[in-house]
């Protein structure tokens, strides 16, 4: 590569960290004199770059966003991280497969020789696991109208789920937890945390709000304990629900994803779902606390016959195989109830 243009994109480098820099600093970064900085800022402008510039001795450049989306300079770090961004994203934001398969190949295509092995290697196709609750993805063009109204300042209209006219709100920040995206917001009764899939978006308002100090220090933790973020239990072959022994912002942090939790005082009620009853078991027993009020029925004869297996399993020589036992965790799939319904409400 030419020395012109090896340092050309170099200068580019370091422009694009965002930061103003003076041209003394530029040729002493690029070991030439100022004057080659100003010849090579102009040629990076004539390809298209939007390097602006003030006069004077004190003067200073920097890359700003243009018109058009000019080419990207990344080191290997950075595109061995879009590579693995590009091919995760569309789990989660729908609409945006084609696109990512597209900037994919382009990356792919321009990639050093040098980071082709690195990159196959790191090829993967991401689906959900069951494991991980997930929500329904978010379409691309709602998480683009929340986000630019968060980055603006300015109030956004949305309806709640089960609401009937949409309100006003304050859109403060968006926050990723356990694969579902959750808008933080101040509206009319205070503060909320919403799932953004969840919620009906209209147009931009454009009118601006005065920002507000949240509520608590660390956003993500101000998430993760609130109880009524708008999780629903999933399309689980089984849904339980019982009453808890603890209070329901340390429910609600630990919790999977997809369960509903209600204050109770000290207590919460909680309502989730799993691919078996055993499963609802498993998931509640982490929680070491004490369990009243559960149903359906077919969750109180799985939490027998599982209490009635680990006891046996206990003893010396225990074979862990329990006697009877409606609702058997490996039946557990078997004959289930539709999600919501009950047997015995009791």
């Amino acid at each position: 590569m030419p020395t012109t243009s090896a340092r050309a994109l170099t200068l580019l480098s370091l422009l694009a960290t965002g930061r103003p820099r003076t041209g003394a600093e530029l040729a002493g970064r690029l070991e030439v004199s100022e004057r080659t900085v100003r010849r090579d800022v102009e040629m990076l402008r004539s390809l298209g770059f939007p390097v602006a510039g003030t006069p004077g001795p004190t003067g200073r450049y920097q890359l700003r966003a243009g018109s058009t989306l000019p080419p990207l300079l990344f080191d290997d770090e950075q595109a061995v991280a879009v590579t693995l961004a590009l091919q995760t994203a569309p789990v989660t934001v729908t609409g945006t497969g084609d696109g990512a398969a597209r900037a994919l190949a382009t990356l792919r295509q321009v990639m050093p020789a040098r980071l082709q092995p690195q990159v196959d290697a790191l090829r993967v196709t991401a689906v959900p696991n069951a494991w991980d609750f997930g929500a329904p993805p978010v379409e691309q063009s709602v998480l683009a109208a929340v986000g630019d109204a968060v980055r603006r300042g300015h109030l956004l209209r949305v309806r709640l789920p089960g609401a009937g006219d949409p309100v006003l709100v304050e859109p403060h920040h968006l926050v990723v937890w356990a694969g579902r995206w959750y808008l933080v917001a101040h509206g009319p009764s205070g503060w909320w945390v919403h799932r953004v899939d969840a919620l009906h978006v209209h147009g931009p308002t454009g009118l601006p709000f005065a920002r507000r100090a949240l509520p608590a220090d660390d956003v993500a933790e101000y998430v993760m304990g609130r109880h009524d973020r708008g999780d629903t239990v999933g399309a689980w072959p089984c849904t339980g629900r019982v009453t808890m022994a603890l209070p329901a912002d340390v429910v609600a942090r630990w919790v999977p994803a997809g369960a509903v939790v209600e204050a109770l005082g000290d207590r919460c009620r909680v309502t989730l779902g799993a691919w078996s009853w055993a499963g609802v078991v498993g998931i509640l027993a982490t929680f070491d606390a004490d369990l009243t009020d559960v149903a359906p029925a077919e969750l109180r004869d799985a939490m027998a016959h599982t209490a009635a297996r680990l006891s046996a399993a206990a003893q010396p020589g225990g074979s862990g195989e329990a006697e009877g036992g409606a609702g058997l965790a490996g039946d557990g799939l078997v004959e289930q109830l539709p999600v919501g319904a009950d047997r015995d409400p009791g």
